[in-house]
């Protein structure tokens, strides 16, 4: 079957190119795709086949909220262990095992895998 579609990239508006670009690589583990030189409003990132197109925005810009689906739950610990902000910590719900982070221009980082089998079910999200 023919598909019409290719992918999805979320784009996150940022205060400031550069220092999100550097959060995203430094922190967070990405490596930049292109844009990013002096000059550029905008540019990409990716991690294991998943990008995220940053864009610098104007000051009052309201911040968004990206999925991102692990193969499992390592990632939770390794950007708590960074220095992430997080939003909230692991829990396991019937859709998923989520955890929440926020980057420094207040998007977030909705992260999750298949629900644990070794833990109990929460009722809700908050």
């Amino acid at each position: 079957m023919k598909r019409d579609l290719e992918c999805t990239i979320p784009i996150l508006p940022v205060s400031d190119l550069q220092s999100a670009i550097r959060f995203y690589t430094e922190t967070l583990g990405f490596k930049l795709d292109w844009g990013g030189h002096p000059g550029s409003a905008i540019g990409s990132v990716s991690r294991d086949g998943c990008a995220i197109m940053l864009s610098e925005s104007k000051p009052g810009f309201v911040p968004v909220w990206v999925w991102i689906g692990l193969e499992d739950d390592r990632l939770f610990q390794e950007w708590a262990d960074a220095g992430v902000k997080v939003r909230q910590t692991p829990r396991n719900f019937s859709w998923a095992h989520e955890m929440k982070f926020e980057d420094p221009d207040g998007n977030v980082l909705w992260v999750g895998t298949e629900p644990r089998a070794d833990s109990p079910l929460e009722d809700g999200a908050d």
